[in-house]
């Protein structure tokens, strides 16, 4: 059994220290939302009282955070993990930011003695409940290596993508392709209608044909073809449109930090923005579908 100090208990981190609890290591959890750690503890977990009670017993600490000011903070800042932990803790920042952020906090955490990767995750809340998330690592091979037997409990494929930030690095070009597919797949869906061509019909061509993209086959915008995504619950969120922003928002970002060429990355972003400024974010990001066909 190892003590893991698990910090950030939203959508995503709940399942995930849930499935660390259940393979039987003690889950030290901590959010700032007492309904949030009421559940974890529900679910086999410890509640930690602050930052100091989650860390100084823990051998691992792992995060779930919304952003790179709240990773920088909740471990650099003042009452931070860095100033609790012992030396020679695992950390392990499953958080989607920013690849400078990542690479800070890694390079302060390795000089003050401590090991660390950034692993952001793919698979939605569905597959943190279920332990089949996968993870994109960044970091040296020694605290990969660390890292990976607890992020095999929670996850189904793991990834070393090379040195610390480049996790994140795969985490938002994925997902940036991700997003274009979305919206392409939208599209050909509403033209197809409009052409005189139902949603059954053109799936069955089109999944069997060279536009078969996992947008199609697995997570289906148009209702109907696949009964398990959400465009058959009224686009109500797997994986929000608002999430699906942040990562775009992340892949401009290190685009112009780059100077490398993302204009359907770009593109997609301005049309999820559309999203956001409707007030409709909230939606699954496959309910672009309804700013495509007009009905949003």
């Amino acid at each position: 059994m190892t003590t893991i100090a698990f910090i950030g208990l939203g959508n995503m981190g709940i399942g995930m220290a849930t499935n660390l609890a259940a393979a039987g290591h003690e889950v030290r959890a901590l959010d700032l939302s007492a309904e949030a750690v009421a559940r974890a503890v529900e679910a086999g977990c410890i509640a930690a009282k602050n930052a100091k009670d989650a860390v100084e017993p823990a051998e691992v600490v792992v995060t779930m955070l919304p952003a790179g000011a709240h990773v920088k903070m909740v471990y650099g800042g003042e009452d931070g993990v860095f100033e609790y932990a012992a030396k020679g803790t695992l950390m392990i920042d499953c958080s989607t930011i920013d690849v400078a952020s990542a690479r800070k906090v890694i390079g302060s955490a390795v000089h003050k003695g401590f090991d660390m990767i950034d692993a952001p995750v793919s698979g939605g809340v569905g597959g943190a409940a279920a332990g089949t998330l996968t993870f994109m690592c960044g970091g040296t091979d020694g605290a990969y290596n660390r890292a990976k037997p607890f992020l095999d409990i929670m996850g189904k494929n793991v990834f070393h993508a090379g040195d610390a930030g480049n996790g994140q690095a795969a985490k938002i070009c994925n997902n940036m392709l991700l997003g274009i597919h979305m919206i392409g797949t939208c599209e050909a869906f509403n033209l197809a209608e409009k052409l005189g061509l139902d949603a059954q019909t053109f799936y069955d061509i089109s999944s069997t044909a060279s536009g078969q993209n996992w947008s199609m086959t697995s997570y289906c915008p148009a209702p109907g073809p696949v009964e398990s995504a959400p465009s058959n619950r009224d686009y109500q969120p797997g994986f929000t449109a608002a999430m699906m922003l942040k990562d775009l928002r992340l892949a401009q970002d290190a685009a112009k930090s780059a100077k490398a060429e993302t204009p359907l990355g770009k593109h997609s972003q301005d049309l999820y923005a559309q999203m956001e400024a409707a007030q409709k974010d909230g939606l699954d990001f496959s309910g672009i579908m309804k700013l495509i066909n007009g009905s949003l």
